[in-house]
């Protein structure tokens, strides 16, 4: 269990800013997103900042942080909108979206506490042709980008992240849209197609179904261990 402590100027409404917290053991410790309010803010293990609604003002306190030395990892809150606005420049650690599912929460909480923090090669996943960056919201197959929304580049590194793992429809609702998501199960089959076709009938079988289940990610044969052989007796 990690100690967090959230800077926002919600306070009477701090839930709404990350509430997959709620459905985790971390404790957090609540704070005014002010300079002033950094002198006498309590240690943590982590620092959250809500940025969803004043842009300007968290990349002032981010810079801020930075420069007074922080010792705990910083991770931005942000909603969809905002992601065009975040910049090498703000000098955070890692993000999350406001509505992140309990598992992607808890999994940047860890990355990050981690001793020497998430490296570029830690946000790099490897599969047969195609590689997947985590930091850079990017995916290549053979060598070239592919065109995914966020939504499937999320999908797609969910389900590489856990290869062989079968998920239910309900299961990529909660850790991938958010569980706060009211949407239906057949959004998820409706991006699975999508996600399908951007990566060619060559590849479109890494993403399995699991009949009256869900999907799963398949390794690529070429990465899949090779059968042990027991030698005949002669």
């Amino acid at each position: 269990m990690a100690t967090l402590l959230l800077l926002t100027n919600d306070m009477q409404v701090s839930t709404d800013v990350l509430p997959a917290l709620e459905l985790l053991s971390h404790q957090v410790r609540v704070t005014s997103a002010e300079p002033t309010a950094l002198l006498d803010a309590p240690q943590a293990d982590v620092i959250l900042l809500d940025a969803r609604r004043d842009l300007v003002g968290a990349r002032s306190l981010c810079r801020l942080i930075q420069t007074t030395g922080k010792e705990a990892p910083l991770i931005v809150i942000v909603n969809d909108g905002g992601l065009a606005a975040l910049t090498n420049d703000w000098g955070f650690d890692d993000l999350l979206l406001s509505g992140a599912g309990p598992a992607e929460v808890d999994a940047r909480i860890r990355l990050a506490m981690s001793p020497s923090g998430p490296t570029e090669d830690d946000q790099l996943i490897h599969t047969g042709n195609i590689v997947i960056d985590e930091a850079g919201y990017s995916a290549k197959l053979n060598g070239q980008q592919l065109d995914l929304t966020y939504t499937e580049f999320e999908l797609l590194k969910y389900l590489a992240q856990h290869p062989g793992r079968v998920f239910s429809r309900q299961q990529l609702l909660s850790d991938v849209w958010g569980y706060d998501y009211y949407g239906g199960t057949r959004t998820v089959d409706v991006h699975v197609r999508r996600l399908r076709a951007k990566l060619g009938p060559e590849y479109e079988s890494v993403i399995g179904t699991v009949r009256n289940v869900g999907y799963r990610f398949v390794v690529p044969a070429e990465e899949a261990p090779a059968p042990s052989r027991i030698a005949s007796k002669s």
